[in-house]
């Protein structure tokens, strides 16, 4: 099963501890890397991200981190039956996020993507998606990456 990008680019909204933070850096940079040194940003950047978590469980950037890292890691890897794990762990990160920061636009919009572009057979929820990606529009109107993802979606 083919996949379109899961993690949306970061805005960079929340705050959090420093691993939280840098593992948040670290995705973002390997947004901009290929092969081994993508995976190995991805790699570290997950590490400190379960790091953050299990230091402050209440950390909604420690959830989105992991959410970030593992997402842009079973991007590369691809989504299929295989991969049903890693998206339960996706949806149980992204969730526990938007509990901790649920008016967040960056929270909000990953959650939006993540269910507009896992397929439905993965637990892809366009409708659902669809009322985030507007929630995060509401929040934050002149978000790049949100308006994006609304013009594609149209």
């Amino acid at each position: 099963m083919g996949c379109r990008r899961l993690v949306a680019p970061l805005f960079a909204t929340l705050v959090g501890g420093p691993n939280a933070r840098r593992a948040l850096e670290l995705c973002r940079a390997a947004e901009e890397r290929t092969g081994a040194e993508k995976a190995e940003l991805l790699a570290r950047g997950l590490q400190l991200a379960e790091a953050a978590v299990q230091a402050d469980d209440r950390d909604a950037a420690a959830h989105f981190a992991v959410f970030c890292n593992l997402g842009r890691r079973l991007e590369g890897d691809g989504v299929g039956l295989r991969s049903l794990l890693a998206v339960r762990r996706l949806r149980a990160e992204i969730d526990a996020a938007l509990a901790h920061a649920p008016g967040d636009p960056d929270v909000l919009l990953a959650k939006a993507a993540f269910l507009l572009r896992l397929p439905r057979l993965l637990g892809g929820d366009p409708e659902e998606g669809e009322r985030l990606l507007q929630q995060a529009l509401r929040a934050a109107p002149d978000h790049p990456v949100a308006t994006a993802i609304a013009a594609q979606s149209r």
